[in-house]
C-alpha cells in the first residue's frame, strides 16, 4: 500500500507531496490513524484503486465485526484490505476472522485478530466523503453481501457501462 498519510489530532491531512512514505502498519500500530489509497481492484466497486481513500484507525481494542472493513497481514506478508464476512472462535475461544473483497467470491481466512492492524472508519470520494457508520453506507453494504454468489459479475457489467459513457 503506498500513498500512505498519517492522521494527527488536531491537524489536518498532509497532502500528497507532502507525505513522507511509510508502512501503514506501523503507524496504526503506534496508535496513528491513516489515509491510504488502496491499490488493485478486490474492493470495487466501493473503492476505485488510486482514486478513492480510505482512513484506517487502529484496530486495537475494537471489537471487529461482520460487515467492517480491515487491513490485515496476509501470511505471505502483504497487506491486504478487505472486508470482514464472518467471525468465528476456534478451540481456545480466540476470535477468527474470515475475509473476501467486495469483487470477489472466494473467502480467504481465517485470520487471527493480532494480524489484523487497522479498520476503515471512514470513505473519501472525489466528490464525497462518509462515515462507514452511514444508514445508507451500512444498508447498500448489507446488500452487497448477500450479493456475494454474483458480485464480480455486476461489476464486470458496470466497469463496461463506465467505460460506455
Amino acid at each position: 500500500m503506498s500513498n500512505c498519510i498519517i492522521r494527527r489530532s488536531k491537524l489536518p491531512f498532509m497532502t500528497d507531496k507532502d507525505t513522507l512514505k511509510l508502512n501503514p502498519e506501523t503507524v496504526l500500530r503506534e496508535g496513528r490513524a491513516v489515509s491510504i489509497s488502496p491499490m488493485g481492484y478486490s474492493m470495487y466497486p466501493l473503492l476505485i484503486p488510486e482514486r478513492d481513500r480510505v482512513v484506517i484507525e487502529p484496530s486495537a481494542g475494537k471489537t471487529l465485526k461482520k460487515r467492517d472493513i480491515a487491513l490485515f497481514r496476509r501470511k505471505g506478508s502483504k497487506l491486504v484490505l478487505h472486508r470482514i464476512v464472518m467471525v468465528k472462535k476456534d478451540e481456545t475461544g480466540r476470535r477468527l476472522f474470515y475475509f473476501c473483497g467486495d469483487n470477489q467470491r472466494e473467502i480467504e481466512g481465517p485470520v487471527y485478530e493480532e494480524d489484523i492492524c487497522g479498520v476503515v472508519t471512514r470513505i473519501e470520494k472525489p466528490k464525497l466523503k462518509f462515515s462507514v457508520r452511514n444508514p445508507f453506507y451500512v444498508l447498500s453494504v448489507f446488500i452487497w453481501m448477500k450479493l456475494r454468489p454474483i458480485r464480480p459479475n455486476i461489476s464486470r457489467v458496470l466497469a463496461r457501462f463506465k467505460k460506455a459513457f
